[in-house]
């Protein structure tokens, strides 16, 4: 079987490494991390995951504005994303959702069984 490319973008490295670790080590995922919001499209297009995790709130680029750019490019628009935020407000993740048509969200810190649920579940639904 091959295995599930899973791309996580968050500006926390430590998090960042974390969860390729934790995903990784179950055999299913290769996983690819990037660190800043800027460079997550062109890592997008070089590896072409089955699934994205963008972080929300990052210095240089929000999550939401790399997912606008994302859904621009025909290419790589198909690719289904989770955001995983900080934020815990309600209000707040739906509010950003409905401006950019966001999948749903997870909150951080974010649980390895969170994660491997909430790629199969996506990627079961996109089939």
């Amino acid at each position: 079987m091959m295995k599930k490319k899973i791309m996580v973008v968050d500006d926390e490295v430590i998090l960042t490494k974390m969860i390729k670790m934790n995903l990784e080590r179950t055999g299913d995922y290769e996983v690819y991390t990037e660190n800043e919001g800027s460079k997550a499209l062109q890592a997008v297009r070089d590896f072409k995951p089955d699934f994205i995790f963008m972080d929300v709130m990052m210095p240089d680029m929000s999550g939401d504005e790399v997912i606008a750019e994302i859904r621009d490019d025909p290419n790589i628009s198909s690719i289904p994303y989770v955001f995983m935020t900080a934020i815990v407000s309600k209000t707040e993740t739906d509010n950003m959702g409905s401006n950019i048509g966001g999948n749903e969200f997870l909150a951080k810190p974010v649980k390895t069984e969170e994660l491997i649920a909430t790629i199969e579940r996506v990627l079961q639904n996109k089939r």
